[in-house]
């Protein structure tokens, strides 16, 4: 009897038959090297599977792998440092500003444009630089007065990021460090501010601008730009490293679908999908993570919606742009200093119903406010919109699930979510992929209830299929090719032939 079970004179010791498994010689010598692979009379222990080298990893993926994350662990960052043309720039405008400002009127200034405040500096510009016995070239004069000027008139050294198209997001972590996000990626910027009072100060002067104060007894702030830029800004005590404000920049020129599928967010036939959802008033609501594309594509969705239509907005910072004719914003009020006076979402949707509306669009649902948005799709105001932030299109349901039993409404989960299921038609997930490309992963229908659990039907999905050497992600967005729920919404206004099409 062997150690496993079987009979020595039973398969194994017979000459020819094959040998017994767990046979083994005892060791000799030194330890054999256990990744070859050791014939055994009768033929091969371990045989290599047909094709299994297709399978395996290259021999060098793992060490590259162990190789990138001991560089970042014994990686010493620093801190951006200014060139030294625009260094001295800025030490020149410390000596320069208090001597420009002996000589200007304040309240004169205030009411002149750049342009003209530039014509009217020029001469004084030169008048103090000849009493500091400093000589400038014409490029170093220019430059001086552009950032005088910004430190009068606008937001400082942010304005240079401000004005560079190619950047979306700008985050400023105290006065000595900034981050700007470029094509999805985050990199340092070369800019730095005189002190903490210097970025406090710029910070005040962005939320005055729509009303609002950052101070020790309100120390959040939420604003916006005059180019409908979304800023946020925390002050200490609650941030431990001074000011820091967050700019997130909108483009100039309007975004539109079609823009959105050649950056290749999504495919023709989404695309397709997406207009005929605009233009046939489906209730349609757009979940993503923070950064995501949410506001973009609500914004490019508004172009497919009926100019005879009025449409309302509702957000807590005016951030929409809508593409559309009749429309009319909507903004919430923080509480005052005796903390009375707040205007939340949640009133304002209550009072958009009074204002004759076609549709009613929310910029971001947080909390029970999601309710009086359901109540409105019910009555009448199909083709509203709304963003929030989920993962995925089933928790995207959930969340407003949550969000509704946040709130003081006392009713069933199971009522809660039939209204949802009675309200929302599509759901529109999208993502912002590790090689900062933003997609658009899901396009999914609600059909209605099975039981208390509310049924989707998956119309579109982007499928990961590999990297690119240089770290861009390749996928494939996939039609499910069933056919839509919402079928009957397009018929009724002339599409379904083509939203079938699409769909298939």
């Amino acid at each position: 009897m062997t150690a496993f079970g079987r009979r020595s004179g039973i398969g194994g010791m017979n000459a020819g038959a094959r040998p017994a498994f767990g046979v083994a010689k005892p060791l000799k010598g030194a330890v054999p090297d256990r990744t070859q692979q050791v014939p055994l009379p009768g033929g091969e222990q371990f045989p290599p599977v047909p094709g299994a080298e297709a399978f395996a990893p290259p021999a060098n993926l793992r060490d590259d792998a162990m190789s990138r994350l001991a560089d970042r662990a014994n990686a010493v960052h620093t801190d951006a440092e200014q060139d030294g043309f625009e260094a001295s720039i800025h030490k020149i405008k410390e000596q320069v500003l208090p001597r420009l400002l002996e000589r200007v009127d304040p309240e004169a200034a205030a009411t002149l444009t750049k342009d003209e405040l530039s014509e009217e500096f020029r001469p004084i510009i030169i008048e103090v630089l000849a009493e500091l016995k400093i000589t400038f070239n014409r490029r170093e004069q220019f430059a001086l007065e552009k950032v005088l000027i910004d430190e009068l008139l606008g937001f400082g050294p942010l304005e240079e990021l401000l004005n560079d198209p190619d950047i979306s997001d700008i985050m400023v972590n105290g006065p000595n460090q900034t981050y700007i996000e470029k094509k999805g990626r985050l990199q340092l910027a070369g800019i730095r501010f005189r002190d903490e009072q210097h970025l406090f100060q710029i910070a005040q002067r962005i939320v005055n601008q729509v009303g609002r104060r950052v101070d020790q007894t309100t120390p959040l702030a939420d604003a916006r730009l005059k180019d409908g830029s979304r800023v946020n800004v925390i002050v200490p005590p609650l941030s431990l490293r001074g000011t820091a404000i967050s700019i997130r920049k909108f483009s100039e020129k309007p975004i539109t679908i079609d823009m959105l599928k050649d950056f290749g967010s999504m495919s023709d036939k989404m695309a397709t999908v997406l207009k005929i959802a605009g233009a046939c008033r489906m209730n349609v609501v757009i979940s993503g993570g923070t950064g995501s594309g949410k506001t973009t594509m609500l914004n490019a969705l508004s172009k497919m919606i009926d100019p005879g239509e009025r449409v309302l907005t509702i957000e807590d910072a005016a951030e929409l742009r809508l593409q559309q004719p009749h429309w009319l914003p909507l903004e919430t009020r923080p509480p005052n200093l005796e903390g009375q006076g707040a205007i939340t979402i949640g009133d304002l949707v209550k009072n958009a119903l009074r204002m004759r509306p076609d549709r009613i669009i929310l910029g971001e649902i947080r909390g029970a406010e999601c309710f009086d948005l359901l109540a409105a799709m019910n009555t009448g105001h199909d083709g509203s919109m709304c963003t929030l932030h989920a993962n995925s299109p089933r928790e995207c349901l959930g969340r407003m699930e949550n969000m509704i039993l946040m709130g003081d409404i006392k009713i069933p989960k199971e009522a809660i979510s039939r209204q949802i299921a009675e309200s929302v038609d599509l759901i529109v997930q999208v993502k912002r992929l590790r090689d900062g490309s933003r997609r658009t992963t899901n396009i999914t229908e609600v059909i209605g209830m099975e039981g208390d659990v509310i049924v989707t039907q998956e119309l579109f999905k982007f499928e990961y299929l590999d990297e690119s050497d240089d770290g861009k992600i390749i996928g494939e967005f996939r039609p499910s090719g069933l056919r839509p729920y919402t079928l009957e919404k397009a018929r009724q206004f002339g599409f379904d032939q083509a939203y079938l099409e699409a769909c298939l």
